[in-house]
């Protein structure tokens, strides 16, 4: 018979959801165990948000040294070495990866238990090495892993993910990206800046799921620049005996050769070994289970749900919260809490950077422009291109959204995204210090237009229909 252990919150996975999960059970004097067959560390450490921008990092240098004619400052040569890139790539990478799982090796042995775990029932899982778990609670946080469409999946080594393309001894020539989301664009980007000949594409025929147009059309613009785009393609892959020979047809046709082809088409949630119907959970059609996003509980069940797996925002900060919740709740069910969620919020690191911000321009009544390509402080620094449109509600001009493709976007964006978390109005911003001459100031045309579509307050006891005085 197997050994059983007990606990109060059983966590299957160790990346930043299940370990922010563990520490809120930690903190709330339960006893979690968390489980995980490798200990690696985080996405975000290893293969994701810091090899990438270790990458885009080395591609800002290269273009900023090929781009100070402009200041009189003349760079005769600039010179790739594309070992060095990568090697630097690596380095840092795992050092933020060492770091990460010597954290995770500070939890006490008893937390951690290194194995596979799978649903036999709705409290109960069954690892790998033998043994069996029953908690009170468990908390689903297995993340994601990259999706290969068939049509690539024989490449052999000459197919990269982002699990695998940071490991590239040195840059290569030429570079088919597949898939123009966040990391199909920002690697791309990087990859151009640094001297490779990239071509990027897509089924789609829009940039990084671009909400508005004018934003898209200034992304566009500035990623064709740097590489060759073709939207509303389809593909068929051979591998060469020296690369990868591709082959497109639809709103454009041709065929090409590369060194290698980097699949970006999504990362899906990992779920096949879960066994999920031994838990007797709601699944929605792509199979993953039904939670409401405010508490991470599966319907009225004891099994919570947190960070990529959830597919609701893949991003680091929501997968953060997520297990705080999913922890907190699990250890203390059936008494979960439904908490309030950041503002959504999401940023592309292209240069510069591409960002969405709460609601749409569909959903908002009152919108604001701001072009980039005359704004002083952009002018000044050479950087004077893009543009952002913010969302406002009628009556009162209260922000619910922005998209930004444009200078310090990133930076604009976090004002942007606590502004609409806070209900701020835009005659309320304005009233806030501009300082002269920043990027910041931007903001204030578009939020300008939204104040003079916003009805002025009328005194107190007056009917709108009637003359001043009456």
């Amino acid at each position: 018979m197997a050994e059983t252990l007990h606990c109060d919150v059983a966590i299957i996975g160790a990346g930043t959801a299940g370990l922010a999960a563990q520490s809120a059970v930690h903190a709330a004097g339960g006893k979690a165990l968390l489980i995980d067959p490798y200990f690696a560390g985080t996405t975000c450490a290893t293969v994701g948000c810091m090899p990438s921008k270790l990458l885009i990092a080395a591609s800002h240098a290269a273009h900023g040294a090929r781009t100070t004619d402009m200041f009189g400052v003349r760079v005769p040569t600039v010179t790739i070495d594309g070992k060095a890139v990568m090697q630097r790539v690596r380095d840092e990478r795992d050092r933020f990866a060492r770091l990460t799982r010597e954290n995770i090796q500070d939890l006490p042995d008893d937390v951690r238990m290194q194995a596979r775990a799978r649903f036999i029932g709705a409290n109960r899982l069954a690892l790998d090495n033998g043994q069996e778990v029953e908690a009170r609670s468990i908390v689903i946080a297995t993340g994601s892993s990259p999706f290969v469409p068939d049509a690539f999946a024989d490449l052999g080594d000459r197919m990269l993910t982002n699990e695998t393309i940071f490991d590239l001894e040195d840059l290569p020539n030429r570079l088919a990206v597949i898939g123009s989301g966040s990391i199909g664009l920002e690697l791309a980007q990087a990859m151009a800046r640094l001297g490779v000949d990239v071509t990027l594409f897509d089924a789609g025929k829009t940039l990084g799921s671009v909400r508005c147009a004018r934003v898209h059309d200034a992304l566009k613009d500035i990623i064709t620049n740097d590489l060759t785009v073709h939207m509303g393609v389809d593909l068929e892959a051979e591998q060469k005996e020296d690369g990868v020979s591709l082959r497109w047809t639809g709103d454009s046709s041709g065929q090409a050769a590369f060194d290698y082809v980097l699949v970006a088409t999504g990362r899906p949630p990992n779920l096949d070994s879960l066994d999920l119907d031994k838990a007797g959970i709601a699944l929605d059609d792509h199979g993953v289970p039904v939670h409401d996003r405010n508490s991470m509980q599966c319907g009225d069940s004891a099994i919570f749900i947190a960070g990529d797996v959830a597919s609701d925002l893949p991003l680091l900060h929501e997968a953060s919260q997520d297990g705080a919740l999913a922890g907190r709740n699990a250890v203390a069910f059936p008494a979960t809490v439904k908490s309030e969620r950041f503002a959504a919020f999401g940023i592309t690191f292209t240069s510069p950077p591409t960002v969405w911000v709460g609601k749409s321009e569909e959903e908002g009544v009152i919108t604001g422009v701001a072009d980039f390509s005359d704004q002083g402080r952009s002018r000044v620094e050479g950087v004077n291109q893009g543009v952002l449109t913010l969302y406002a509600a009628a009556p009162d001009g209260r922000l619910i959204g922005a998209d930004l493709c444009c200078p310090a976007s990133e930076h604009l964006g976090h004002m942007l995204a606590w502004a609409v978390q806070q209900g701020q109005t835009a005659t309320q911003l304005l009233e806030m210090p501009f300082y002269h001459p920043t990027i910041e100031e931007g903001l204030k045309s578009a939020l300008r237009t939204i104040c003079g579509a916003v009805p002025l307050p009328l005194p107190e006891n007056q009917d709108r229909g009637s003359p001043p005085g009456a």
